[in-house]
């Protein structure tokens, strides 16, 4: 079956989710203006943006999926493949072949990457700068899917979401082999939709995690020294209907949601209340995942669901400047 035809099938089983309604407007709320593309990738040789990390100078790091490649692309729009992942010959995966995920940066600019293959090959990938991909994380499963990934720098730890296995794994900076960090329901995928825990973030001393099949935004404190283990799942957001990636739009709680199948981004308040902020009329195309560098918004879209002139692309707009 074709990934296209594949996922598209999975986003009808899942037609039938309820959706809450957006809360009313506050006058904390961040505005998102002036959305624009910047750059126009290549839906056929594979370049569906998938995960954004951002340079200290504003450009995006992108992994293209089933390019399995790193692109750079400069605010203006300037695009340059940085690093390939090695072909996995007769690699498979629930959306098809082997898939470049997740990207977190170091402060050296060191790039981490999840690579998805149903081999030995599957796990996170270290890119030094200028150097080749090495693969630091081993023996994950078969049916491993890591996702979004986010490093702790500060105690050299490095987090996925697995979105088949519905969990979040571990994994020391310096490699090894991954530990199970967090289960539970919430983490986990529907029998209507296969695809669960997504996006990753670390974000003031917690994980928090997209659940993709059920819609909402979870928080996972991050315990104490010296083992730093998981503590309870919090919704803290639902009706995020088909929840890719998201990010902070500050210090606080307030987040920027990619939703793939409705081609939105949504803002959702540290309330759990949510209203769309941009829209398929801007230019998005399955928006896979979002980024915040000062004043500006960064949204992949990986067009996964079109039939007719996929247009995977980044877009960047305005955000006014907030404490939320």
């Amino acid at each position: 079956m074709r990934r296209t035809t594949r996922l598209a099938a999975v986003a009808a089983a899942g037609a039938a989710l309820s959706v809450l309604a957006a809360g009313p407007a506050s006058a904390g709320d961040p505005t998102v203006t002036d959305p624009h593309v910047v750059a126009h990738f290549d839906f056929a040789a594979g370049q569906q943006a998938e995960n954004i990390a951002l340079e200290p100078d504003g450009s995006a790091d992108i992994t293209w999926a089933f390019a399995h490649q790193v692109a750079r692309v400069a605010k203006d729009g300037t695009t340059e493949v940085v690093a390939t992942l090695p072909e996995v010959p007769g690699g498979s995966t629930p959306v098809g072949g082997p898939v470049a995920l997740g990207i977190a940066r170091a402060k050296d600019g060191t790039l981490y990457v999840t690579y998805a293959t149903g081999t030995d090959k599957t796990g996170i990938w270290r890119i030094a700068p200028g150097g080749e991909p090495e693969q630091i994380g081993f023996g994950f499963p078969a049916n491993a899917f890591p996702n979004g990934l986010a490093l702790d720098e500060e105690c050299g730890t490095l987090y996925a979401a697995d979105t088949i296995l519905g969990q979040v794994w571990s994994l020391p900076v310096t490699g090894g082999e991954p530990t199970v960090w967090a289960t539970g329901t919430e983490l986990e995928p529907t029998p209507e939709i296969p695809f669960a825990a997504n996006g990753l973030k670390f974000h003031n001393g917690a994980v928090w995690v997209s659940n993709t099949a059920r819609g909402t935004l979870l928080r996972i404190p991050v315990g104490p020294e010296p083992d730093r283990a998981a503590g309870p799942i919090e919704t803290k957001a639902t009706g995020l209907t088909f929840i890719d990636d998201f990010a902070f739009t500050g210090h606080g709680d307030t987040v920027l949601a990619a939703l793939i199948m409705d081609h939105k981004v949504e803002l959702v308040r540290p309330d759990g209340t949510h209203k769309t902020v941009l829209t398929k009329a801007d230019g998005l195309d399955g928006p896979t995942s979002v980024a915040v560098h000062a004043k500006t918004v960064y949204v992949n879209s990986a067009a996964f669901f079109t039939q007719t002139d996929p247009d995977p692309n980044l877009l960047l707009a305005k955000i006014s400047k907030n404490k939320l």
